[in-house]
C-alpha cells in the first residue's frame, strides 16, 4: 500500500466529516455544517464543495491506494 501524504489525510478527514453529516441529516434531520456556519452561508457552501471535491479525489486515487 502506498504511503498517504498530507493531502490524502485531509481528503479522508473531509470525506468522514461529510459522511457523518449525511448520517446526522438522515437519522435526525440535523445538518451540523448548517448549524455551525448558518444554512446556505458562504462558509457552509465552501465546506460542502470541499467535501464534494474530496470525495471525487478519493474516488480517483482509491485504485492506486490498493496496489502494492
Amino acid at each position: 500500500m502506498n504511503e498517504l501524504n498530507w493531502l490524502d489525510w485531509i481528503v479522508f478527514i473531509l470525506v468522514i466529516v461529510g459522511g457523518l453529516n449525511w448520517a446526522l441529516v438522515g437519522i435526525f434531520n440535523f445538518d451540523l455544517v448548517a448549524a455551525i456556519f448558518m444554512p446556505l452561508s458562504l462558509l457552509s457552501r465552501v465546506v460542502y464543495v470541499l467535501v464534494g471535491i474530496a470525495a471525487v479525489y478519493l474516488a480517483v486515487i482509491s485504485p492506486s491506494l490498493t496496489k502494492k
